[in-house]
């Protein structure tokens, strides 16, 4: 059974359709520069009104060791995603309920992933400058190869239109979805969360 995570949760109501629709987890991002940060003491109020067995995910990336330990102790985060340039034994220090996400360029990208011991990779699009979010597809022949290293989660421009093939192609551990289902950047658009999540199970 794929995992499915929808991600840049801002508001209560997105968090708890998505949680309603199937979702498995729920992604915060955490990180200052993007559209979709929230703050902590946000996070960690939707985070109470969720409903039991929903996975929370906090999302940073290039952050202060200490800053992270202290919003994942702050909000209640079940794991804690790692979108940046995060090397091997920072990703060791925060202990294990690490997941590292992999900007996927080319062979390189995916060759430096036998360095990590974290419980899954997620693999993003790269973009300069840009910590996922690009609404952007990669060369899935790439993920397919990346999987010798671990669980892979699949991101990068997955929609509802095309999760149903990226699933069949990859078989990865889970979906991570954030600009694909939304209606604007930060609003989640449930109907579409609702197809994506269909589309994944193959309902």
């Amino acid at each position: 059974m794929i995992r499915i995570k929808i991600c840049g949760i801002t508001n209560l109501e997105d968090a708890l359709a998505a949680a309603e629709l199937g979702a498995d987890a729920v992604g915060f991002v955490l990180y200052p520069n993007s559209p979709r940060c929230v703050r902590p003491s946000l996070a960690k109020t939707i985070i109470s009104k969720l409903p039991p067995y929903v996975t929370t995910v906090g999302v940073f990336a290039d952050q202060d060791g200490k800053e992270i330990l202290d919003i994942i102790e702050e909000c209640g985060f079940d794991l804690v995603q790692l979108q940046g340039g995060e090397s091997p034994e920072f990703c060791q220090r925060l202990g294990p309920r690490v997941v590292k996400a992999i900007r996927v360029k080319d062979q390189n990208s995916i060759e430096c992933m036998a360095t990590y011991s974290v419980r899954a990779f997620v693999l993003d699009t790269y973009r300069e400058n840009q910590f996922g979010g690009t609404g952007e597809r990669f060369d899935w022949g790439l993920a397919l190869q990346a999987r010798q290293y671990g669980r892979i989660i699949l991101a990068g421009g997955l929609t509802p239109e095309n999760v149903r093939e990226a699933v069949a192609k990859v078989q990865p551990y889970g979906v991570d979805v954030s600009s694909g289902v939304e209606q604007r950047v930060g609003k989640k658009d449930h109907t579409k969360i609702e197809k994506f999540i269909k589309q994944t199970k193959g309902e």
